[in-house]
């Protein structure tokens, strides 16, 4: 068995950066090349991260041989036209989130790593925190019964990328980012529900969205901003459950009640974690010390330190110390949810699932 994954990193703006970090923590992570059309950009990290090649097109990158996996670190249009190019090269992808701008884009990515054999994985951090992997064992066991009702909710007050004074404008514009908070924040918390209930089957969507509050005009005119700040939906998912999800960038409140997943025996508030059941006829609120658990587990269970990241565990599962948690498929259904929510907003009723696949178009960047 190897005891080292070979990387290239496609894009070291502010998010490629922050996997560079995270690559440099792990000793069986080494990256070989970076790529970006920021020439000095990409020569300052890749001293960094000491790699050995610098390309301004990722193209010349994936010709690189030793090269085994790509993390493609670009906007949302462009992760399924140089994902599949990557899987098309041989090369595994890690792929930022959201999977890609649409859902057709997000098929077309799963269609090319079941085409090309090449292992796909959508970063998403929130797989991996305690309180999902607690709650995941709570529910495996049994501890909930069958699960009906679900909620994802997370809130900024103010938040909003580039208009609030951090980002890029690129993060507001449709034609980069193909959508506003429900696909930058949304797309952790709802996926993270998605994995807890065992990526359901989406059955039918209804949904809003809203842009209201006030910001400074010159920022919204040099931003072109045009996404939604506020997404709300209400999914019916295979087996009889309901999913509720609220996402915001900014919104008039002073917090959320946050994500939550409930059982016929029993429910689990995720921030603060909490199990909620009733036991000998009385209601009971528990709280568990997951710091604790958390050690223990890494003490007792072989190669638990690959699901301390999504990075860590892309790591670990190219060189098959661990099973892939297929955060690619969960990205495919949060895609068909969220351009279940436009749809719904744009036609004003329900949509169904066979009308979201019918409906969806590419944006993705072509001619690359």
């Amino acid at each position: 068995m190897a005891d080292k994954v070979k990387i290239g990193i496609i894009g070291v703006g502010q998010i490629g950066k922050g996997h560079v970090n995270r690559y440099l923590e792990i000793p069986s992570a080494e990256i070989v090349a970076v790529a970006d059309i920021n020439k000095e950009e990409a020569k300052r990290v890749g001293e960094q991260a000491h790699a050995k090649h610098v390309f301004t097109s990722f193209k010349d990158l994936l010709k690189v041989d030793e090269i085994q996996a790509v993390d493609v670190c670009l906007h949302n249009n462009l992760h399924a036209p140089v994902s599949i190019a990557a899987m098309e090269a041989g090369k595994h992808v890690y792929c930022e989130k959201p999977l890609a701008g649409s859902y057709s884009d997000a098929k077309a990515m799963i269609e090319a790593r079941e085409r090309t054999r090449k292992m796909l994985l959508m970063q998403l951090s929130s797989v991996f925190s305690k309180e999902t992997k607690s709650a995941k064992k709570l529910i495996d066991e049994g501890h909930l019964g069958k699960l009906y009702y679900a909620k994802s909710s997370n809130y900024r007050r103010r938040g909003r990328p580039y208009v609030d004074g951090y980002g890029t404008a690129n993060f507001v514009q449709k034609k980069i980012a193909a959508g506003g908070a429900l696909l930058d924040m949304g797309v952790y918390t709802i996926s993270q529900v998605l994995h807890l209930l065992g990526n359901p089957e989406i059955l039918t969507v209804s949904g809003a969205t809203h842009q209201e509050i006030a910001m400074y005009e010159d920022r919204r005119k040099s931003g072109a901003y045009d996404v939604e700040e506020l997404a709300l939906g209400l999914v019916r998912l295979a087996g009889g459950i309901t999913f509720f999800i609220e996402e915001a960038w900014a919104i008039n409140l002073g917090g959320t009640d946050g994500s939550k997943i409930v059982g016929a025996k029993g429910g689990i508030t995720l921030n603060p974690f909490a199990y909620h059941t009733t036991s000998a006829d009385m209601e009971m609120d528990g709280k568990f010390d997951l710091d604790s658990a958390d050690t223990r587990w890494h003490r007792c269970q072989e190669n638990y330190g690959g699901y301390d990241s999504p990075q860590h565990h892309w790591v670990a599962a190219l060189l098959g110390r661990v099973k892939l948690i297929d955060t690619a498929a969960l990205g495919l259904n949060m895609m068909k949810i969220a351009e279940g929510i436009y749809l719904s907003k744009q036609l004003g009723r329900e949509v169904t699932s066979r009308e979201v696949e019918e409906k969806s178009v590419s944006t993705a960047v072509k001619n690359l």
